[in-house]
């Protein structure tokens, strides 16, 4: 996201919709956002009041969850983890309604397949949200679709009363405080020819369903996932950039493209998770530990290529060819 990117935005209401989560609505300070397409996302950039070595700037990318028509207004929903770098702390703890924020124009990797002939949709956590932008959409093309929705009450559980009342049976909630689980091969079992499989949270459910799908059959094709698990913190490491000669420290709770870009060095991106492959660089030196889901095993066993988002060095030190 470079600077002329970057769309200036005004926090103007906060909710906390379950006990680890908190709804953002944002407006333009001028004029009105773009309309976004379903299961878009944007990217938050964020700037902590530190100075010195203490300033530190965080870009996580949100789904967004409001009605895709609706260009007055973006909501996003942020869940605290357990692990933050400082992202969803930032956003919990230092935001507050009349907060100036910028964020990235949306950007969708996670678009339903309109031409399926039904939609299944699963949802774990904060994972509802591209769905919370699809059911408009879905409802208004009169699409055939049910939601299968997991959370936990006591930490995770937002807007599961309004979409059974809004859904109805569409709608099967699963709250695993009260131990109720979704019994995924059962909800794929029995679907018709052309109904294609959507999820979105933990990295768990992911691969359930993926897993079910393939004991079942079910053509790659019509799986469609994403996940926003964000970089994890890692040891630090020094990356040498080889047609400058600059170097550039990383930092533990940075990821390398944070820190190429905190240099001034833009690299495109999307995701920010490993996943949408924009921000691929390649390797003149160093060992990589490879933590996306784009390259090949094949790419990163050569070590020519990595994902700066998410992976990092597996030494202390690594160049890059740019």
């Amino acid at each position: 996201m470079s600077n002329i990117d970057q769309i200036p935005v005004r926090v103007t209401a906060i909710k906390q919709v379950a006990p680890l989560i908190k709804e953002f609505t944002l407006e333009p300070q001028d004029g009105l956002l773009t309309p976004f397409s379903p299961g878009a996302h944007i990217v938050v950039e964020m700037v902590s009041t530190g100075s010195g070595t203490d300033k530190h700037s965080y870009r996580n990318a949100y789904s967004l969850m409001s009605d895709p028509l609706d260009s007055r207004q973006y909501r996003i929903a942020v869940r605290l983890q357990d692990d933050s770098r400082g992202g969803s702390v930032y956003m919990h703890q230092q935001v507050e309604v009349g907060t100036q924020l910028k964020i990235s124009p949306p950007a969708n990797l996670f678009a339903p397949e309109w031409m399926a002939k039904k939609h299944v949709l699963f949802a774990g956590g904060v994972g509802i949200t591209p769905f919370l932008s699809y059911l408009p959409e879905l409802q208004q093309r009169q699409a055939e679709f049910e939601l299968h929705y997991m959370y936990r009450s006591k930490q995770t559980g937002a807007y599961s009363a309004e979409l059974q009342e809004n859904l109805g049976s569409g709608c099967s909630c699963y709250d695993a405080d009260l131990g109720n689980r979704c019994d995924i091969a059962a909800v794929m079992s029995g679907q018709p020819l052309g109904t294609h499989f959507y999820i979105c949270g933990p990295e768990a459910l992911i691969d359930a369903v993926r897993a079910t799908a393939d004991g079942m059959g079910v053509p790659a094709s019509a799986i469609h996932w994403e996940e926003f698990a964000g970089a994890k913190p890692g040891l630090p490491f020094v990356v040498e950039l080889s047609r400058s000669g600059a170097e550039l420290a990383v930092a533990a709770d940075s990821s390398l493209l944070e820190t190429l870009e905190s240099a001034d060095i833009n690299v495109p991106n999307l995701c920010r998770a490993g996943v949408c492959g924009q921000c691929v660089c390649d390797v003149a030196e160093g060992e990589v530990e490879h933590r996306d889901s784009y390259l090949s095993d094949r790419e990163k066993q050569s070590g020519q290529v990595m994902m700066p988002c998410v992976s990092r060095a597996a030494g202390d030190r690594l160049v890059l060819d740019i």
